[in-house]
């Protein structure tokens, strides 16, 4: 029997991003509806870049989903179908959605003769997590599920087999948040900033220090101490901490048996307590979500849409991931074993460490990241973009720094080429050795069907 290739839908944050997404092998795209998706603060698509990029994937073959999946407080509902009203008009793929009210609202207009009939897609934040809530979504209109991230493998499959007949996306790559499938209070609880409402400002990934900390017996509260103090730590929380089972079932991380204040680099002096219990650590880094290796088992159970997340990500990333998930997918579909390449090429996107999440179970430690707040360059490094190419030299608008005598992978839809640097000019044509960084424009040299690629220094091992 032969296997059904699943979608690869890939974020857009611009229409540039979009095209790349397409040009690197994407199926569909999803951008944020302004003011109603989780991405308003950082969404350059208005109406009118909706309607272009919707009229461009056509064109092409490929589709447009909207994403309209705020969990909105009364004053969005009063708005909210005079708003989505000319997007629907457009004509999108799907509408991505998560609130049940508007849900309703939306398939009212819709059975009415109102708007015209959209899909309607399942946001994550609706936190489908077994077949029963699929088959209740599938009963009031929806057709497709985008599935929590807190489904391992096997749920997946399980609920493929109870729900034959509904559409099932699943996240694959990009940021995973502390909160449950996204439903995050962070933001909201230190800067006012809601996520549920599109304002998120990532509090969980800010650059945090940590602080040694005592229990004042009056309170009960966690107090600052100094580290030469003399009080042991280790010892005073021994008791408690062995009454706690380690997530899954695990051994418990060393870094984890200790207690902690927060001091976040751009609040000096608020310290703030992290607890933990017998679900786990609060520490708040999560890793980044790579399922690359786990396409194949995907595809075999009949998932339909694999999903990447990142639409405030650079150009550079879309066109990675689009370029990498294409060939995991094709090759699951040929039935050729995984190649551990791919891997390696998602390594140059910046990150902080990956985990496959809870596709497969893992140690606890395995989905945080204790070591650092930083992301991670590895394998390659983004470096430019190839503007044009006029006589075997190519402008490049520098990212990043590089070198002459660099490894330099260009990255193109038609195939990738490795190449080493021998020349650099400036625009006035003198020779240079250093692209020193963003902003400044080079030349270097590059055959003319390599213009729009995008460049990658190889990292010496």
């Amino acid at each position: 029997m032969s296997l059904k290739s699943p979608e690869l839908l890939l974020p857009a944050g611009s229409l540039d991003k979009m095209r790349a997404a397409f040009d690197f092998g994407a199926d569909a795209i999803y951008a944020g509806q302004p003011r109603y998706s989780l991405r308003a603060r950082n969404n350059e698509f208005k109406l009118e870049q909706i309607g272009i990029g919707i009229a461009e994937a056509h064109a092409r073959g490929k589709k447009f989903f909207v994403t309209s999946n705020l969990l909105p407080h009364n004053d969005k509902v009063r708005t909210y179908l005079r708003d989505i009203e000319p997007v629907i008009a457009l004509k999108p793929d799907a509408l991505i959605m998560a609130d049940p009210g508007l849900i309703m609202m939306v398939r009212e207009g819709m059975d009415q003769g109102n708007f015209a009939d959209v899909p309607i897609h399942l946001s994550v934040q609706a936190n489908t997590v077994n077949y029963a809530a699929v088959k209740f979504w599938q009963k009031v209109g929806v057709s497709r599920i985008i599935l929590s991230r807190e489904l391992s493998l096997d749920e997946i499959e399980k609920i493929r087999q109870e729900c034959p007949d509904m559409e099932l996306e699943v996240f694959v790559h990009g940021a995973l948040c502390i909160a449950y499938s996204g439903r995050c209070l962070l933001s909201g609880y230190f800067n006012r900033r809601d996520p549920n409402q599109g304002t998120c400002t990532n509090a969980c990934r800010w650059n945090y220090s940590t602080q040694a900390s005592a229990v004042d017996p009056n309170t009960g509260e966690a107090m600052a101490v100094k580290m030469d103090a003399g009080f042991d730590f280790n010892a005073a929380q021994q008791e408690a901490e062995q009454s706690f089972a380690a997530c899954g079932g695990s051994a418990r991380h060393p870094d984890a048996d200790k207690v902690y204040l927060l001091e976040e680099a751009g609040r000096p002096g608020q310290l703030m307590p992290i607890m933990e219990d017998e679900h786990g650590t609060y520490i708040m880094n999560s890793k980044d979500l790579r399922a690359v290796e786990h396409v194949e088992r995907l595809v075999k159970i009949g998932v339909d849409s694999l999903k990447i997340e990142g639409r405030t990500k650079s150009l550079y990333y879309v066109a990675r991931t689009a370029q990498t998930y294409r060939k995991a997918i094709d090759d699951a579909v040929a039935e050729r074993p995984f190649n551990p390449k791919l891997i390696t090429e998602l390594e140059g996107l910046a990150n902080r460490g990956f985990t496959s999440g809870f596709l497969e179970r893992r140690p606890s430690q395995d989905y945080q990241n204790y070591e650092s707040g930083h992301s991670d360059i590895g394998h390659s490094h983004f470096v430019g973009e190839v503007r044009t190419v006029v006589d075997g030299w190519a402008e490049v608008e520098v990212k990043n720094k590089f070198l002459v005598g660099d490894q330099i992978e260009v990255i193109h839809p038609s195939g990738n080429h490795i190449v080493r640097l021998e020349q650099m000019r400036d625009l006035d044509g003198a020779a240079i050795a250093v692209a020193p960084g963003s902003p400044l424009q080079v030349r270097i040299p590059l055959e003319a069907r390599y213009e729009g690629a995008l460049l990658a220094r190889l990292m010496p091992a």
